[in-house]
């Protein structure tokens, strides 16, 4: 149509998200997310919708695009659970290491600042939150080695840990001291997997 601007959307989401992961929820401004999709306000609003809608938009599109690579790591726990949960580290040891991506984890700052979020979004923060918990139980359930109450145990310890890696390097820990954090987890599944 003559006249009327296009705009890639997928790249206006993405640069949104990034915005988001980089300065948290209530520290983004509708003129922080015009600057950095390109979009003028009114232009936000009617194509992506208010802050709400559109941060909405963005940790559905985070938890996507990393739900997929979690699940790719972990595909293989039915065979061998401690290296699907090493796998699933390394998901989010290389995205912490990606020098192009913020530091930290959108959904872990989003969880963090619970407080401060409408209700609406907050309760996607929860779920989005949950969801790593349900996909590691899956996954160590698959792998049939230990009693339910410890699948249950290390689904929530192994998520936990998962996002304090994102806070940590936020906080500058260094690679060296995430992969100890991570050798420890996978350590104490490996040998509750044997008893």
């Amino acid at each position: 149509m003559a006249g009327k601007k296009q705009f890639d959307m997928d790249a206006a989401l993405d640069a949104a998200m990034i915005q988001f992961w980089r300065d948290g929820y209530a520290d983004t401004s509708v003129d922080d997310l015009s600057r950095a999709t390109g979009l003028n306000r009114s232009s936000i609003y009617s194509s992506l919708g208010d802050k709400d809608t559109l941060f909405l938009r963005c940790l559905d599109l985070y938890a996507a695009r990393y739900g997929e690579k979690y699940d790719a790591a972990l595909s293989g726990a039915a065979s061998d659970p401690v290296a699907a949960v090493r796998a699933f580290f390394g998901v989010t040891l290389e995205r912490i290491a990606d020098p192009a991506l913020p530091d930290g984890c959108l959904i872990a700052q989003s969880a963090m600042a619970i407080p401060a979020l409408s209700p609406r979004v907050a309760a996607r923060a929860r779920q989005a939150l949950g969801f790593q918990r349900l996909r590691l139980r899956a996954a160590l359930e698959a792998g049939r080695r230990m009693a339910d109450q410890d699948v249950e145990a290390f689904a929530v310890h192994v998520a936990a840990v998962n996002q304090s890696l994102a806070v940590m390097s936020r906080a500058g820990a260094t690679p060296e001291q995430l992969l100890d954090i991570v050798g420890v987890t996978v350590g104490a599944l490996s040998q509750a997997s044997r008893a």
